[in-house]
């Protein structure tokens, strides 16, 4: 288990879709660990891997002792029109947290680290970490949801972030797979 950079706002791997995974293997098992130390060492709710820089379909969560774990190849269902609206952060968007709209209850259907279908249903906080860690996955940032205003007001905030503008961190080409090309590029 290894921490890795968490790439910041601006770095194109968080507007890129990732990739399915297709292969189960050791290495896949290594990102999951990867990511989850990662997330901990931040510490974060949750952490999808094109945050460190990897084009697959995998994040890891952690919102409580009971409630942590890791998902592959996610596909959410929403069983309620019922939503909830709070303050959402981002560790790609460090220090800055915005209310959010998101659903109050999600059902995610995936895979874990050796290709067992495995559902996580969650509500109010695991259902918005759920949600956040699949946009991810999509290329899709929190603040992307946001209402106009409030996200004006937020990408205000980013430009003037100490960390806005930084250099994206040196990384070697993933072992764990994804779109080549898209790593270590500059922002």
């Amino acid at each position: 288990m290894t921490v890795q950079p968490i790439r910041l706002f601006g770095d194109p791997v968080l507007r890129t879709p990732a990739d399915p995974v297709t292969v189960f293997d050791k290495e896949l098992r290594r990102l999951v660990a990867d990511l989850t130390e990662t997330m901990n060492d931040a510490p974060g709710a949750g952490l999808a891997a094109p945050q460190i820089g990897v084009g697959l379909r995998v994040f890891t969560y952690r919102v409580s002792e009971e409630e942590q774990g890791h998902l592959i190849n996610p596909v959410l269902h929403f069983p309620s029109d019922e939503t909830q609206e709070g303050p959402e952060g981002c560790l790609s968007i460090p220090g800055l947290f915005f209310d959010c709209k998101r659903a109050e209850h999600v059902v995610a259907h995936g895979q874990n680290s050796y290709g067992d279908p495995i559902t996580v249903v969650g509500t109010d906080r695991l259902s918005r970490c759920i949600q956040h860690e699949t946009d991810h996955l999509d290329g899709v940032l929190f603040v992307d949801r946001l209402d106009p205003q409030t996200r004006r007001a937020a990408l205000a905030e980013i430009r003037n972030a100490e960390w806005a503008g930084l250099a994206p961190p040196v990384v070697k080409l993933s072992p764990h797979g994804g779109r080549p090309g898209v790593f270590g590029q500059p922002r």
